[in-house]
């Protein structure tokens, strides 16, 4: 879901730079004698990798940042000079948010709330008709001005900022998001059916990392902070019969 919502966030962005949607009226691609839309991707994760991608592919102007140097080596052979990769920290958040067109949330902490990167403050020194796209709304948002907001009314102005916030993006194209998620998730339905839930968590240290909860314990690290638990292993829990 995390690839259905990166693709998306360029497609929603680029339609919300549309003049008539509040947007800057700006083509994201540009043509030849105009300039393409500065698009600027906060994480490299694989929203941000999507993102990426798309962004590239319509012929945008584009920068990705990130906190991980090996996030950004990955991206930047990947990419080539495509895309700057650039390591995430206030000053250079600010140094590209500011000239930016469109601005992607792609900021992920499993299990926790998405930090606030942009905040309410820097919405004053933005291009004015920009976009925020926050894609971590479903983990509280990571501009400090999102809402959760629904397909049926997807946008809101702020400052003169365009944002767009919708809860489960993925769920505009439930065609192509049904065919991914039954791709990714068959194979561990069926090692739930065939071994047991215990024995398929034991068997497979990915589907176990997703356990968040067992036998009345919290046993996800980000969960149990969050909501001010003790975390337990989840390997001591699974040790029974």
């Amino acid at each position: 879901m995390s690839q259905v919502a990166g693709r998306m966030a360029v497609q929603a962005g680029a339609c919300a730079l549309e003049w008539e949607q509040g947007g800057r009226g700006v083509l994201i691609g540009g043509v030849p004698g105009v300039a393409p839309a500065r698009v600027v991707i906060l994480g490299g994760g694989t929203v941000g990798f999507n993102a990426a991608q798309m962004a590239v592919g319509l012929q945008a102007d584009v920068t990705l940042l990130d906190r991980d140097p090996a996030v950004l080596e990955r991206l930047s052979n990947h990419f080539g000079a495509s895309v700057r990769a650039v390591y995430s920290n206030r000053t250079t958040i600010e140094e590209h948010i500011y000239h930016a067109s469109l601005v992607i949330g792609a900021v992920l902490i499993p299990g926790a709330a998405a930090p606030r990167l942009v905040t309410r403050a820097h919405l004053a020194e933005m291009l004015p008709g920009a976009v925020l796209v926050d894609v971590s709304i479903d983990q509280g948002g990571c501009f400090e001005t999102s809402k959760p907001t629904t397909h049926a009314d997807p946008t809101f102005v702020k400052e003169g900022i365009v944002h767009y916030c919708v809860a489960n993006m993925p769920g505009a194209v439930p065609h192509t998001s049904t065919y991914a998620l039954n791709n990714a998730t068959l194979p561990h339905v069926l090692a739930l059916a065939d071994k047991g839930w215990r024995q398929a968590l034991r068997d497979d240290p990915h589907l176990r990392a997703g356990l968040n909860v067992c036998a009345g314990r919290v046993t996800h690290p980000a969960v149990a902070q969050a909501l001010g638990y003790p975390v337990a292993a989840a390997d001591d829990l699974l040790a029974g019969p």
